[in-house]
């Protein structure tokens, strides 16, 4: 079961990989056309250069879809798999099945294909049209079948209930799905856990939810930026809770966390690792409690504080900011030990050598 799950995740985080660059070009061109008082034109005739850039955005956010499903289907199937995934992702936006639509049909293409390249004979001289033709075609002929008819409705089902459930949170709800959101998605900074939760808030945006993206922009910015002012205030509070090591680590992870790369915060963690992943997961599910209850979303999910000012409310983001950083921050100094400056400058875990006597060694 282990093997087929670590199967699986590889697969979706394969896709991922391809298609987050047309999720942040398209999300960035919706937000720079909206500043640019830009909106959706149908009509070529009306067409501005603000609306050409939200329109064209808004048409990269629509083949999200076939993208995870055609590049779930070529990372288990190769290249025979990409024609029938992409077809099974526009089935999916057809259907309305979304962002979980493609996923589950990428999967389909997928299997079906990598079943039939393996197990179908073929004459010699139909064997150079197998990835071209067959396995392409018939792939799409009973996956396309398959999402039509039998898995179209549940998985459109599930997707119209997600979309409502989100829709329909009430404030104190917010607050603790919200906190939830930022403490899951940060909590290995950028590791295969924060990356489940990640993945729904970009599916959530395909339809239009735009605040759980924003918690997710947000409070990967946390750890990276709670760490650094970590150790402002320990120099304030004079307690020295950094190693020498570490304190040059932070020099590059808070650039780093201001372009929403948190994982410049492992080498840092990995020294006090209870300590710091409680500290940052907690920041991180304030500062999503607080952007998600006071209605901040982010059209963009990626690009870090360079797309806070393309928020629904850039104010609210900043605030939300600042506070789970500093929570952070406060919970840093207060739970990590304080170091010596001895044990500060050998690392805080190396230990002196132990001297070895070799004087009643003899050699015979």
């Amino acid at each position: 079961m282990k093997k087929v799950l670590a199967e699986v995740k590889q697969h979706l985080l394969t896709a991922i990989s391809y298609m987050l660059p047309l999720v942040v070009a398209s999300g960035l061109l919706i937000a720079i056309g909206n500043l640019m008082g830009g909106q959706v034109v149908t009509d070529l005739s009306k067409m501005t250069v603000p609306s050409a850039f939200t329109s064209l955005g808004v048409l990269g956010m629509g083949l999200l879809p076939s993208f995870i499903s055609g590049y779930i289907a070529y990372s288990i199937a190769d290249r025979p798999g990409i024609a029938p995934g992409f077809l099974m992702g526009q089935i999916a936006s057809f259907l309305g099945a979304g962002f979980l639509g493609g996923i589950i049909g990428g999967f389909v293409a997928g299997y079906i294909a990598k079943f039939i390249r393996d197990h179908l004979k073929v004459p010699k001289w139909a064997e150079a049209l197998m990835p071209m033709m067959i396995i392409p075609t018939l792939t799409a002929m009973i996956g396309g079948l398959l999402m039509y008819f039998v898995l179209g409705g549940p998985i459109t089902a599930m997707t119209g209930g997600l979309t409502g459930f989100i829709k329909g949170l009430d404030q104190s709800q917010k607050i603790l799905y919200g906190f939830i959101i930022g403490f899951i998605g940060c909590i290995d900074y950028g590791g295969a856990i924060s990356k489940v939760p990640n993945l729904i808030c970009d599916g959530l945006l395909l339809e239009g939810i735009t605040g759980p993206e924003g918690i997710k922009v947000l409070a990967a910015m946390v750890p990276p930026i709670g760490v650094t002012l970590g150790l402002l205030l320990s120099r304030v509070v004079k307690k020295r809770i950094y190693t020498d090591q570490e304190v040059e680590a932070i020099k590059v992870a808070f650039p780093m966390g201001l372009c929403m790369i948190s994982e410049g915060v492992i080498p840092i963690a990995m020294n006090d690792l209870i300590r710091t992943v409680i500290s940052t997961s907690l920041g991180c599910g304030v500062c999503g409690a607080i952007s998600f209850a006071l209605g901040n979303g982010s059209p963009v999910p990626s690009g870090g504080v360079f797309v806070i000012p393309a928020m629904s409310k850039p104010l609210i983001a900043l605030l939300a900011l600042v506070v789970g950083s500093c929570v952070t921050a406060i919970l840093l100094v207060i739970l990590k030990k304080p170091l010596t400056e001895e044990e500060a400058r050998m690392g805080g875990l190396e230990d002196e050598e132990e001297e070895v006597d070799l004087s009643n060694i003899q050699l015979s």
